[in-house]
């Protein structure tokens, strides 16, 4: 028995899966959860609790067999911890993501095309993408969700390229992992990003549908801004700046902030001062918004 066996982790996990065998390996792991078809919302199966049932590759249903990584033994419970919703989406590359995850008490959705994946993400608590998709470029997708959500993201990929890194961690990825990977890793980076969310509403709170701020009045839902009922029309970049900023009305928002959830790839400081200065002129007074020098910006009473 190899040294990765006696760890109880799959063997492929250890390196890159290799094309010619990805095949059979891919079609026995997504038989259970087959991909989305091109528009169609993932369907999210039930979470698994307890002991695995019918796991794909195992001997009989309600058994695991050896090439689970498991040597035969007793059927592994699901951790104790409440599971997350999460969305992986990208094609299967054989190293059985979506196994592993339900082996640790998530509760998976594929989708295998960005497009898909556009219309799946708000129902997950995070988000797994590939770099690597049929439809669209992966860096595309994450700056699309970033772009109108803060749902935790993490860039599962097989580029190593340290500017392929930097480019996923600026178009608002809050990790990046290169294949092949440790499950375990995985499992810890996910902790650690969900940790650095908390710090944002609760998901099954939802956003504010409509935000009062003194004479200010912003309805989420139709993008629609008053000062004493009077609308003020704002593109949509300074409306997601000034909703932002209003989610959070005593706290500074620091600059870098601003740039990764508005503009998720941008990092001029003359994009976010300019678009703060139209508002403040849109709204009729500068004291809307107030700047907090070496820091960033806070909403203000006019």
């Amino acid at each position: 028995m190899s040294q990765v066996q006696a760890q109880g982790l799959p063997e492929h996990q250890t390196s890159a899966p290799h094309p010619e065998h990805e095949g059979a390996r891919a079609r026995a792991l997504v038989r259970e959860t087959r991909p989305p078809r091109p528009g169609t919302p993932a369907a999210w199966p039930p979470a698994q609790r307890g002991p695995l049932q019918g796991v794909p590759g195992s001997g009989a249903p309600g058994q695991v067999s050896p090439r689970d990584g498991l040597g035969g033994a007793a059927p592994r419970q699901a951790p104790s911890v409440l599971g997350r919703r999460i969305l992986v989406v990208g094609a299967d590359t054989g190293d059985g993501l979506s196994h592993q995850l339900r082996r640790h008490g998530h509760t998976c959705a594929r989708a295998a095309l960005g497009g898909a994946a556009l219309q799946t993400y708000g129902s997950a608590d995070l988000v797994l993408l590939d770099l690597e998709l049929p439809d669209l470029d992966g860096l595309e997708v994450c700056r699309a969700i970033r772009s109108v959500s803060r749902v935790p993201l993490i860039i599962v990929t097989s580029r190593e390229s340290e500017i392929d890194c930097v480019l996923g961690l600026q178009a608002g990825a809050d990790d990046y992992v290169t294949r092949p990977f440790g499950i375990r890793e995985l499992m810890a980076r996910i902790e650690a990003v969900m940790r650095r969310t908390q710090w944002q509403p609760a998901a099954d709170a939802g956003p504010a549908q409509e935000i009062r701020h003194g004479r200010l009045r912003i309805e989420v839902g139709s993008r629609e801004v008053t000062v004493d009922g009077v609308p003020v029309v704002l593109t949509r970049k300074e409306f997601d700046l000034l909703c932002l900023l209003a989610q959070h009305p005593n706290t500074v928002v620091p600059r870098r902030h601003l740039l990764q959830q508005v503009w998720g790839d941008s990092w001029s400081r003359r994009t976010v001062d300019t678009h703060v200065s139209s508002v403040r002129g849109k709204l009729g007074d500068p004291g809307w918004i107030l700047t907090v020098r070496g820091v960033g910006f806070r909403l203000g009473t006019v």
